[in-house]
């Protein structure tokens, strides 16, 4: 398949690309981005289609770009090659690689995620901060979590900033988008226990039993957990606070307490 070379900075895929970092350009294409040898290695290794990739070679970084090129058009991506000026205007990386795909957005229902016997699950509610969600998935994705629940969510999971935070695990990880009410219901008609960190909590978070079926739920930068997640999860938990803050990132904490999870259930050995 001959590749299409782009010089023009006005060209208008270069202005759709651009537009493409704005979450209403990628609700209304159902498509979003993702820039990184790694994050689209994951993505074609998770049989997730690109649909174009972009590359200038001026923004190499090593040898193994052109395999991963050559991978990408096999599975169906158009190719489209870019000036190195051309390519700085679309990557919102500061330190770029040459290498931008598109891909068509997915959407997954709880009744897709496929449950283990003793599933270990975790919720986050209202993230709004792309960076901590992108984190969470990535933290999510190495305890062994078998679904990230993203409830009532203020940054989209599209967002090109959770794509590289999460290292490419997006595309790895069950992810589901819902409102906590139907998350709750969900839950509990399976029988998964669940725990709600907070600050107001009695009990610590190593004090608490996190084995069995087991949901972690984590609230947002500003507010923490709402009402509706306080007053109807099993167990509140806590992280000790030593200093003069009264809590930490959320990024931080979920990994935290789901590896303490990790250390109780044995999921390490």
């Amino acid at each position: 398949m001959p590749v299409e070379i782009i010089t023009s900075l006005q060209n208008p895929r270069l202005k759709r690309l651009v537009r493409l970092r704005d979450r209403r350009s990628r609700d209304e294409e159902r498509a979003f981005l993702v820039e990184g040898y790694r994050e689209i290695r994951r993505a074609l290794e998770k049989k997730v289609q690109i649909d174009e990739l972009y590359f200038s070679k001026d923004w190499f970084l090593g040898s193994n770009e052109p395999s991963l090129i050559a991978e990408a058009e096999a599975a169906g991506a158009k190719l489209f090659e870019l000036t190195k000026d051309a390519f700085a205007k679309v990557a919102y990386r500061e330190r770029p690689d040459g290498l931008l795909g598109v891909a068509p957005q997915w959407q997954r229902s709880l009744s897709d995620i496929l449950l283990p016997k003793d599933p270990f699950i975790l919720v986050v509610e209202a993230i709004e901060k792309p960076g901590n969600l992108g984190t969470i998935l990535r933290s999510a994705d190495a305890a062994g979590c078998d679904a990230v629940v993203v409830c009532d969510p203020v940054t989209d999971l599209f967002n090109p900033n959770v794509v590289r935070a999460s290292t490419g695990v997006l595309f790895s990880v069950p992810c589901v988008v819902e409102e906590s009410s139907r998350v709750l219901e969900w839950l509990r008609a399976r029988g998964i226990r669940t725990v709600a960190t907070t600050p107001a909590a009695k009990e610590l978070y190593t004090q608490a039993p996190l084995t069995g079926p087991l949901a972690i739920i984590m609230g947002s930068e500003q507010y923490g957990l709402s009402e509706f997640w306080l007053k109807n999860s099993d167990l509140p938990v806590r992280i000790p606070m030593a200093g003069q803050a009264d809590s930490l990132n959320v990024a931080m904490a979920a990994l935290i307490t789901l590896f303490e999870a990790v250390r109780q259930r044995g999921l390490g050995r």
